[in-house]
């Protein structure tokens, strides 16, 4: 499922190649029964205007302008957003909405699972406290994720994925983070000490942001993290031990039995 270093990732394609053009046509694709889209007045809204910033929070990714405004695109499980030129390529497969801009630049919503989303918003804020997300990831102080994973009774885990309180985490990323720290996914949070989780922090964007860098290119990371052997079974290149599976709060977790404690 796509996280916060997938949605950077898709925010920049916009920022590269979409930025500064005057929107003509915001239209549904094909298929577009159970998936929330604009409807005609939201798709008009778009019309006549540019996008000339974006923005991302957690897993949300925004384009609009000052005065909005604002297309907000969540990617569900399998979404992405990809620029192409009309007339030289072809949109593509299990494109849920294009926004056509002057000339032959369109930029399509892929979304084959029907999962995520695509709204018309006054502004990223407003949308962002509308769903109650809490503090991006990569933002958050050391002193406020302390105080929010270290408050929290149930497992760290659970804590780290949960989005509104801290936004982009998901499960892979979290186990990743757990890999690293030694820490087994269904530790309570509120049992950890606080010098834990200030380490931990920097895990977290520290890990993010090496993801980030490769723009989500997972072929990119080093062969000793997790995401390079995340399988039941497989044997743990940080300290030989195996790879095992489990639930913590309805989601799986992956971890290492033996350096995870």
């Amino acid at each position: 499922m796509p996280e916060l270093p997938e949605a950077e990732a898709n925010r920049r394609r916009i920022e590269d190649e979409c930025l500064n053009r005057t929107i003509e046509e915001a239209v549904p694709g094909e298929d577009v029964t159970y998936i929330d889209l604009p409807g005609d007045n939201e798709r008009g809204r778009l019309v006549g205007r540019q996008f000339t910033e974006t923005h991302r929070h957690g897993k949300l990714i925004f384009a609009g302008s000052k005065t909005g405004p604002w297309i907000c695109v969540h990617l569900g499980m399998t979404g992405s957003l990809i620029p192409f030129d009309e007339g030289e390529e072809e949109p593509p497969s299990a494109t849920k909405f294009l926004i056509r801009f002057e000339g032959s630049r369109t930029l399509a919503y892929r979304c084959p699972r029907k999962l995520g989303w695509l709204r018309v918003v006054d502004s990223p804020q407003a949308e962002i406290e509308r769903i109650g997300f809490g503090p991006d990831a990569m933002a958050i102080s050391r002193d406020d994720f302390v105080k929010i994973i270290g408050g929290t009774n149930g497992a760290v885990k659970s804590a780290l994925i949960e989005q509104k309180k801290i936004a982009g985490v998901g499960n892979l990323w979290s186990d990743e983070i757990l890999f690293k720290m030694g820490i087994l996914p269904d530790s309570k949070a509120s049992d950890l000490a606080a010098s834990t989780l200030r380490e931990m922090h920097g895990v977290m964007q520290d890990t993010l942001q090496s993801v980030v860098d490769t723009d989500a290119d997972y072929s990119k990371l080093p062969d000793e993290w997790l995401i390079s052997h995340r399988e039941r079974g497989a044997k743990c290149r940080k300290c030989g031990g195996t790879i095992a599976k489990k639930t913590v709060g309805g989601r799986s977790a992956y971890y290492c039995g033996g350096h995870q404690s």
